[in-house]
């Protein structure tokens, strides 16, 4: 009898409909109440015989229920003062009927062969006078009292038969309910369900995992809110753990053991104790004595000690004291303390990701103090909370240690069902037993797994919200699954031993199924499974046979009561119509004898579809036939025969039949469009729906099985019998195969580690190589005639080698595909092939037990030596016969019987070891004697042999002695198929059973293995990946399994993760768990924190301090001192550069430069240069400076904090038409947003209130009260960095070269908002600027291409001394506390202390490079990458602190140059520190920003603070997370208040007092692709990261900020608020802003502002979108995309309402849209709007969407030259020249609609004006660039532009006379004016400016 639909449980009431009294009976006073207490209607039983009145289910006694569900629960309660009596007749496996029966009438427990009689305790209510009045009486026995609770009772019928009678439980007979009770339902179930837990409760705290189920909704009681379950209900459980007589009586247990929820599966029922052992022998004592001996108190043990008084606070609500300890439970945490009369606290935490708890000793201070933490010597992990005992058993970690990652394959049981989600976005296949979901966009799968068998059909609802899914079997079965999670609804039997067609309704309501029944006759099934949602039952609505073939089986998308299907001659409508199936024929005519293979309902995207459209459907045959038939009278409509144009020479491909003559068809799809055909031929074809001629046509390398068109219509998903899936791009006519598969069993694999591919050979006879990066097919290797069995990769050299089924080794060169060697060696079938780890030989080993070696020297693969039966003659050891050592010294094989192992040397094939594996049996009797089936390697380090035997056993061998390490019993329960062992011999894994099994290797707990299904079929093979990250398993199809062990999880951001402090014991040792010091504890607490110990380091060698050489050298004989000091080499000493110009040399000082020397020597480093000046000479004197800039050499630097300017494609204008300032049409009136690239740049000072930042190529002074801003221009490129005296007078900017301009340092007066001085001397970008504490010097450095340091002074900004580092530098500090001392850092660890020397005349540098403790260099990640030092600041006590790429800070002393401490502080980059106050602020790369105590760390320098076991210097005091890695800080003295800059463009207001942060200045990180408006009061803007922000106006402050992931933002648009859209659901709210934007992805979102939400989602376009705007009506949205097809869509409901492909080929680049006025133009429509391409073309339209109008008014082109502007051919034929174009743009004017102004790429540069009326261009206005855009002011004045050359071009609308602007750093792409023509706002990649408009 089949359990499968009583899973996961069954309403008995509701199975047999008690409420009509048909299926069940009823006698006496059985009557229907209303209960207020359950708020529902329950059966009263009552009467004063409870034999006579009762209610019986089933009807009759000769019935049965057959209920097989283990627990029984029953929802009742007695009714007060009154006796009850309740039977249930159970059927035992041997067909034995027993009567339990439970009663309060029973006194005591009774029990025959047939007959158990319980006494049932009636409990009073907690809590009531009854209750109390109770206490005492230890008899309850009898009628029920008067506070009687509503009760749950679950019996346990398997513990009952199996305890009371020693009978195995089968099912449940009967069940009859007896006066006097009240009864609400009974359930059975094999679950054990707990009250009162919810299912979020539930998974929260994880006690899923113990077999715990919440209750479901069916069985739940209501409970009132404020309340409780187990505080309203009673919970009675039999057999439960209560002592309380009358023994074996069902009664509620006590308070402890009410609650039993969390316990172990299994162990609710008592459990039998083991009989003790008892002296007779002693004599008994004096039965006075033994009474005192009992009675007497027992002497203590040890001396009581006090219970501890009173606990730190931890965050916990309520504490009970139990004997010697204080148990806090927690509230909302997962923190649990106990307490124990030791001054010391055990914290424990649990990890929800990980499942482990963290124990952390920590000694209990005074009242005031903090807890202090020190690991624990022991820590046992504990289960989830809240559990009642600890759990004692160790298992195997993370649990689950496999995660399912991809699958290779396609198929199984159908290739013919592929489907497309609604969205498009996801395909969904069958791959064998499991159902994977795969996005298109990147590939990522997942998985729907609970097949047991192979999966033969599959069906969506409308809406891809419910799958079904049905399998092959005698055991065929349905599942339902919520999609979008994977969620598995309902399983329920098909009736049917295989479901080969399913079809879902509509809505997902009724699904219909057709397959063979136990006759082999066809059945149709209609289920309901419109409660399948909520949890409710899928009931069969009708079913029927039939004798006719079908293949296929479609429910009408109108009507789920329709139905109509094919098969072999026929095509039939089926009705459901009261509860039964009928069919009606068509009439085929002359087609009577035609093999029919799909049938298809057309697929519309508009609902409403007319309902003469509803009633076609098409059918398909195997002789290439279309019909088209009418559901409306049952008949042919037409019929069609598609037959190949030019049938050409025999296609060898596999058919499933070949007819002549016609196409056969094997699936078709229809929508409205077009219609989709897959045929034998392997063609994918698309046709009208006349079938004229084929739209496109895709060939595949097999027959096309499955077809099916996305919801737009867009994309085609083809699957074929061969295992590909692919996917047709109708637009771009370009075809992806997103998989390729195997069709047959995977018969081996083989993993080349050195570059990551993976071999494998199947019984399809073909050879595969794949990447096991993306698992994409790299070759594929055929051998028709011939069957692969055996696969091996050699370990360094990309060659293969295949072992055939006819025993022939081939070796082939995978690059080439090329065939090496062929060798006939052996005769019968190979079963083990390998190569030699070191690559010099080659082993294989065929049926007859033959054994090969090969010479991999050899050109042709020499055989060296061939013996005869060493290796067992069995096919079952295949293909894994043969194993190897890493030491490539042994092999090892079973032979020459299977009841021994032998291993022999490698390099001669001699004996030197043979295990018996017989001898190994242990000592029980068996009939069949154990034989080897698997012998595997492990890894060198563990040097053993593992051997799985037939008795499946595992046995670990030593692989030197043979002798038997191990032995594990019961792997599987079948043969071992696979064996693998990771490379750290941690993890052992094992195949078999169609389960892969994890073990831990060496088997030292509880329980040692992890199970895993997905397969299928047996598995053939398993292996690790290279890294052990990852496992491949390979038998059906191919499998990748995360390997969670090994897999480094990413650090979420977001959150505060503390860091663990312990470390597990090794399991099955007493090893003590040491305390951690060398990371901090980070927790949630914002409690202080201890630091690590610190390291100590000696005192450096001050010998390497090198003072400034006075004095001038020549080149060569620096060279040659360089050359002799390091030892003939050359560092750092380029080729000659030519001299600078002298407008170079003269530019802001007349210091003469002199050549470097070299300057400083390390162990570590190469030497560096300095650049000495002597002073100031002569005039006209200047000597040669050719090495000073000589090229580095060095690579653009890996870390973050070394600033790179952005890539730019423009430059600045030669030639440029400025305005005097009185005359200016334009003012720049403000910036919005902070430039993220760069580094430092940006300057606050809290006492003053100075505060400067940059963007692009601007210094913006900004007043933080009223937010008004100054802007200080004159840079050209891009500003890196900023610095401000300490007086605050002078503010110093520095921007980098490019082409002709040079690099920058502007010296800026504060007070005069003026440019006092520019600094000309770097070559390329500066990375850091500096002034001194006395503002005396200042320090600029030159980037990684130049390594220069520059010293000026800031008397006449002229250049004192310049150095060359031998190394980049990446941050430069002056010593606040010595003025003529600096620190600078760099690449590779490099800190050098420098101190200006001005004892001379001349200004020297001295310089001394420390040495740094390699524990400071230890890199992140696992690959060895060299740790950069990135960040420093000085602090009080001459401590210096850095930051380095691996997030470790340092503390120096400066007074001595040396390391004294280091801790980790973060897990990114450090980029900024900042230290006042005794406190330091960090901030990373992995956008963290924390707070750290500092107080004591200068003491940690004395050696005897070393002495003491704690240290007291650093704790972190708090943290916070930002939007991007952060570049820059400023703070006050206190370190309270701050300014935080990020990459995200943001500026952050930091209060650590109040831990709030707050935007100041808000950006954009990415490029911004769109500017549009609302009125004068909002606008918005779009960028690349897919981020929409909406800004106000007036105080230019962002107030929304709308994010879509993994897109890109193009393009936005905002109604108008005198049209607004129509408002949806029939609102009259008509003041809402509407905000519409155009993505990359072919979607086009709307959001309301007043609500603040998507309201809108549409899919018009499959490529990005270029344009969008909403109509001048606001009653439709206009979109434009990349491929030149313009949708127009509904904003009330989001259906594309028109496609427009007369832009089809040429991006769309401009949309716009006006009213008509009173123009005429031929068209009665209110509404003008044009669209604009890259081709130079605009169509104007005139629309009137109220009377769904739509007519082309006008369309112009404009000519251009044949060739781009840069002079180079233009191929029409590439869409990416479009590109290289300057972009067509046109625009109405906005009061005269009637001209249409046009620029673009032409013969000349110019604007254009065109007259609809007159049909031709009036008037031209020249232009001095090609414009990136344009606008034109609502006043009709006014046209902006702006050019790649960086200008921004105010032009007169009458007269054609322009201004230039300049501001931006990079090419113009964005010019917009407000609705209201006063602003003018301005874009440059991300930069906003807004110009106030004059004119």
């Amino acid at each position: 009898m089949s359990k499968l639909w009583q899973h996961p449980y069954v309403n008995v009431f509701k199975h047999l409909n008690v409420a009509e009294w048909k299926k069940a009976s009823k006698e006496g006073e059985v009557s229907t109440i209303m209960d207020k207490t359950l708020k529902s209607s329950v059966y009263r039983v009552t009467g004063s015989v409870p034999a006579g009145n009762y209610i019986q289910l089933p009807k009759t006694a000769s019935q049965s229920l057959g209920l097989t569900g283990r627990f029984l629960y029953l929802l009742f309660k007695p009714i007060p003062g009154k006796y009850f009596v309740v039977h249930l007749d159970v059927a035992t496996q041997d067909g034995l009927v027993i009567r339990i029966s439970f009663s309060n009438l029973f006194r005591e427990f009774k029990s025959t062969a047939t007959w158990l009689q319980f006494p049932y305790v009636c409990h009073a209510a907690r809590g009531s006078v009854q209750e109390l009045a109770s206490i005492g009486n230890h008899d309850n026995l009898g009628p029920a009292p008067a506070a009687m609770r509503w009760t749950v009772l679950m019996l346990d019928l398997h513990y009952i038969l199996s305890v009371y009678l020693n009978q195995r439980y089968a099912y449940l007979k009967s069940v009859r309910l007896c006066a006097n009770l009240f009864v609400k339902n009974m359930f059975t179930s094999d679950m054990e369900y707990e009250p009162g837990l919810s299912l979020s409760e539930a998974k929260k705290t994880g006690v899923l995992a113990y077999g715990v189920t919440p209750m479901p909704r069916e069985m739940a009681f209501p409970v009132p809110k404020g309340e409780t379950w187990h505080g309203r209900y009673d919970f009675v459980r039999f057999p439960s753990a209560t002592k309380k007589p009358p023994f074996d009586s069902i009664q509620r247990g006590d308070k402890t053991t009410q609650v039993s929820q969390f316990a172990e599966p299994g162990t609710i029922s008592p459990k039998r104790t083991e009989p003790k052992e008892v002296q007779t022998s002693r004599p008994i004592r004096n039965p006075v004595s033994t009474i005192n001996h009992i009675t007497s108190p027992k002497r203590a043990l040890h001396k009581r000690r006090p219970i501890t008084a009173s606990l730190p606070p931890v965050g916990v609500a309520t504490a009970t004291s139990s004997e010697s300890s204080i148990a806090v439970q927690p509230v909302g945490d997962e923190v649990h303390v106990y307490a124990h009369p030791t001054d010391e606290v055990i914290v424990h935490r649990h990890n929800e990701e990980t499942g482990k708890v963290s124990s952390v000793r920590a000694s209990v201070p005074s009242a005031a103090g903090p807890i202090r933490s020190s690991v624990p010597k022991q820590s046992a992990p504990r289960p989830p909370a809240p559990v009642a005992k600890k759990s004692r058993h160790r298992t195997l970690k993370p649990d689950p240690i496999l995660k399912l990652k991809r699958i290779v394959g396609f198929g199984g049981s159908t290739t013919r069902d592929a489907l497309w989600t609604a969205n498009g976005q996801e395909i969904v296949y069958p791959c064998h037993a499991v159902i994977v979901a795969m996005e298109t966009d990147n590939g990522h799968q997942r998985f729907l797994i609970g097949h047991t068998d192979k999966v033969s059909a599959l069906s969506f609802d409308g809406y891809s919200r419910l799958l079904a899914s049905a399998q092959t079997g005698s055991t065929a079965v349905v599942r339902v699954w919520r999609f979008h999670n994977g969620e598995c609804l309902s399983v329920f039997k098909t009736h049917v031993h295989s479901a080969h067609s399913l079809s879902f309704s509509q809505d997902g309501d009724v699904l219909c199924g057709v397959g063979k029944d136990g006759h082999g006759k066809n059945m149709v099934v209609v289920w309901d499974t419109s409660r399948v949602t909520r949890g409710g039952n899928v009931d069969v609505l009708a079913k029927a046979h039939t004798d006719v073939d079908i293949v296929q089986l479609r429910l009408a998308p109108h009507d789920p009561t329709r139905m109509v299907s094919c098969g072999r001659d026929n095509i039939r409508f089926w009705r459901l119509k009261h509860g039964s199936l009928r069919s009606a024929p068509v009439s085929l005519g002359e087609y009577h004898s035609m093999e029919f293979t799909d049938i298809m309902f057309p697929v519309t995207a508009d609902r409403e579809t007319h309902a003469a459209e509803r009633k076609l459907v098409y059918a398909s045959t195997r002789s290439g036939y279309i019909f088209e038939l009418n559901a409306a009278d049952i008949s042919i409509h037409h019929v069609r025969r598609l037959l190949p144009v030019d049938p050409g020479p025999h296609r060898e491909k596999p058919t499933f039949h070949s007819v002549a003559g016609g196409i056969a068809v094997n699936a078709i799809h229809v929508n409205e469009s077009f219609c989709v055909t897959g045929s034998d031929d392997g063609y994918l074809r698309l046709w009208p729906l006349d079938f004229t001629s084929v739209f496109l046509e895709a060939e595949h390398e097999g027959p096309v099985t499955a077809v099916r068109a996305s919801h737009d219509g867009l994309k085609v998903l083809a699957g074929t019998t061969t295992g590909n899936l692919g996917i047709l791009d109708i637009p771009t006519r370009s075809y992806t195969t997103v998989m390729r598969s195997h069709t047959d069993r995977i018969s081996d694999m083989s993993l080349d580690l050195t570059r990551a591919h993976i071999a494998t050979v199947s019984a399809d006879h073909t050879i595969r190589v794949w990447d096991m990066t993306n698992f994409k097919q790299l070759y594929d290797f055929s051998a028709p005639k011939e069957c692969p069995c055996a696969v091996a990769y050699h370990p360094s050299q990309q060659v293969l080698a295949c072992g055939f089924e006819n025993g022939r080794v081939r070796v082939f060169n995978v690059a080439s595909t090329s065939l090496i060697a062929e060798h006939k060696q052996h005769r019968g079938k190979v079963v083990g092939l390998t190569f030699s780890p070191s690559g010099s030989y080659l082993y294989s080993a065929d049926y007859f037990g033959t054994l090969v070696m090969y010479s991999t020297t050899e050109p042709d693969y020499a055989i060296i030596r061939v013996l005869g039966n060493m290796v067992a003659r069995s096919e079952a050891h295949a293909p894994h016969a043969l194993t190897m050592s890493e030491d490539s010294r042994h092999l090892a094989f079973i032979g020459p019987s299977d009841f021994t192992v032998s291993v022999v040397d490698a390099r001669s094939l001699d004996e030197v070891l043979r295990v018996d594996i017989t001898s190994m049996e242990p000592d029980v009797a068996r009939s069949v004697v154990d034989r080897a089936v698997r012998v595997h390697f492990s890894p060198a380090a563990a040097r053993q042999l593992l051997v799985a035997t037939s008795s499946n056993r595992l046995l670990r061998l030593d692989a030197r002695t043979g002798r038997l390490l191990n032995e594990v019993s019961n792997i599987h329960r079948s043969s071992c198929s696979a064996l693998a062992v990771s490379q750290d011999c941690r993890h052992l894994v094992t195949a078999g059973d169609k389960v892969v099994k994890v073990w831990d290797y060496h088997m030292r707990l509880d329980i040692n293995f992890q199970v895993f299904i997905g397969h299928s079929e047996a598995i053939s093979g398993a292996g690790f990946t290279p890294d052990g990250t990852g496992l491949v398993t390979v038998g059906d199809a191919m499998f990748l399994w995360d390997v969670m062990a090994n897999v480094k999880k990413p650090e979420e951001p977001g959150g505060r993760t503390p860091k663990k402090t312990w470390h597990e014991a090794d399991p099955g040792t007493d090893e003590p768990i040491h305390d951690v010091r060398d990371q901090l504890l980070l927790d949630t607490s914002y409690q202080p924190r201890t630091a690590p110990i610190p390291t100590r380091y000696s005192p450096p060698n001050f010998s390497s301090i090198h003072p400034t050489m006075n004095g001038e050298m020549h080149t060569d004989e620096l060279r040659s001192e360089t050359e002799s000091e390091m030892g003939g080499t050359e560092v750092l000493i380029g080729p000659d550069l030519t001299d600078r110009t002298d407008e170079e040399t003269d530019t802001a000082t007349d210091v003469e430069y002199h050549i470097p020397e070299s300057l400083g020597h390390s162990h570590r480093v190469q030497p560096h240069q300095r650049v000495v000046s002597p002073g100031k000479k002569a005039a006209g004197k200047v000597l040669d400076p050719r090495l000073e800039h000589s090229s580095t050499g060095h690579n653009q630097p890996l870390v973050k904090k070394h600033f790179v300017p952005r890539e730019k494609s423009s430059n600045l204008a030669q030639r440029r038409y400025t305005a005097p300032p009185n005359q200016a049409g334009l003012t720049l009136q403000a910036v919005i947003g902070y430039n993220g690239n760069g580094r430092g740049n940006m300057v606050w000072n809290s006492d003053t209130g100075v505060f400067a930042y940059t963007s692009g190529c601007v210094v913006i002074l900004e007043d933080l009260n009223s937010g008004e801003q100054k802007h200080l221009t004159g840079h050209v490129e891009e500003v890196s960095t900023l610095a401000l005296q300490n007086d605050c007078q002078v503010l110093v900017s520095a921007s980098g070269s490019r082409g002709l301009v040079k690099s920058q340092v502007c010296i800026w007066d504060l007070q005069k908002n003026t440019c006092r001085q520019v600094l000309h001397y770097h070559q390329h970008d500066i990375v850091c600027l500096a002034y001194s504490r006395d503002d005396r010097f200042l320090v600029t450095v030159g980037d990684y291409r130049e390594c220069t340091i520059a010293l000026w002074s800031t008397f006449d900004y002229s250049l004192l001394t310049a150095t060359k580092t031998s190394l980049p530098v990446h941050d430069l500090s002056w010593d606040p506390f010595n003025a003529n001392e600096f620190t600078s850092i760099g690449q590779a660890g490099s800190i050098f202390f420098w101190l200006v020397d001005e004892t001379n005349n001349k200004t020297v540098l001295n310089v001394h490079e420390a040495d740094v403790p390699k524990e400071i260099l230890q890199p992140l990640s696992v690959v060895p990458t060299p740790v950069d030092f990135t960040a420093l600041c000085y602090s009080a006590d001459n401590i210096l602190y850095v930051g380095g790429s691996n997030g470790v800070v340092s503390a120096w002393d400066t007074r001595q140059n040396m390391c004294f401490m280091h801790w980790t502080a973060d897990s990114g980059e450090i980029g900024v520190l900042v230290c006042k106050a005794a406190r330091l602020v960090t901030g990373s790369t992995s956008q963290r920003l924390k707070l750290w105590a500092v107080v004591g760390v200068g003491d940690m320098r004395i050696p005897t603070q070393f002495n003491t076991t704690e240290t007291k210097g650093l704790t972190m005091d708090d943290e916070m997370v930002l939007d991007g890695q952060v570049t820059c800080a400023a703070f006050d003295d206190t370190m309270d208040l701050g300014i935080v800059g990020t990459t995200g463009g943001t500026l952050w207001y930091i209060n650590w007092v109040e831990r709030t942060n707050i935007r100041l200045v808000s950006g954009h990180g990415s490029k911004i692709n769109s500017l549009g408006f609302s009125n004068d009061d909002y606008f918005a803007t779009c960028g690349e990261d897919g981020s929409l922000h909406v800004w106000s106006v007036q105080d230019r402050e962002q107030t929304l900020q709308f994010q879509v992931v993994d897109q890109s933002c193009t393009c936005v648009a905002f109604s108008s608020r005198a049209h607004p859209p129509p408002t949806r659901m029939g609102s009259d709210d008509v003041s809402s802003t509407y905000m519409v934007a155009g993505y990359s992805d072919g979607t086009v979102r709307m959001f309301e502002l007043d609500s603040v939400e998507m309201v809108l989602k549409m899919h018009p376009h499959a490529v990005a979108i270029t344009a969008v705007t909403f109509a001048a009506d606001g009653r439709a949205i206009l979109s434009g995309a990349s491929d030149g097809l313009i949708a127009v869509s509904s904003p009330t409901t989001g259906m594309t309402l028109r496609i427009l492909n007369d832009h089809k080929g040429a991006p769309i680049t401009a949309m716009d849209t006006i009213f008509k006025q009173d123009k005429d133009y031929g068209v009665t429509a209110p509404i003008l709007w044009l669209a604009t391409s890259a081709d130079r073309r605009v169509s104007v339209w005139a629309a009137d969407w109220t009377r769904d109008l739509c007519e082309l008014v006008d369309w112009m082109s404009f000519p251009a030259p044949a060739f781009d502007p840069d002079g180079n051919v233009v191929r029409k034929t590439d869409l990416a020249y479009y590109n290289s174009l300057p972009p067509s743009l046109a625009q109405f004017v906005p009061d005269d609609p009637d001209t249409v102004v046009y620029t673009g790429y032409g013969m000349q540069r110019q604007v254009q004006y065109y007259s609809l009326t007159h049909r031709k261009v009036l008037r031209t206005s020249a232009l001095t660039n090609w414009v990136q855009t344009m606008d034109i002011s609502p006043k009709g004045n006014l046209l902006a532009f702006g050019d790649n050359e960086r200008l921004v071009k105010l032009m007169d609308f009458q007269e054609g006379s322009f201004q230039d602007f300049v501001a931006h750093c990079d090419a113009v792409h964005l010019v917009r004016f407000t609705p209201s023509g006063k602003l003018l706002f301005t874009v440059a990649h991300n930069e906003i400016m807004v110009w106030e408009v004059s004119l």
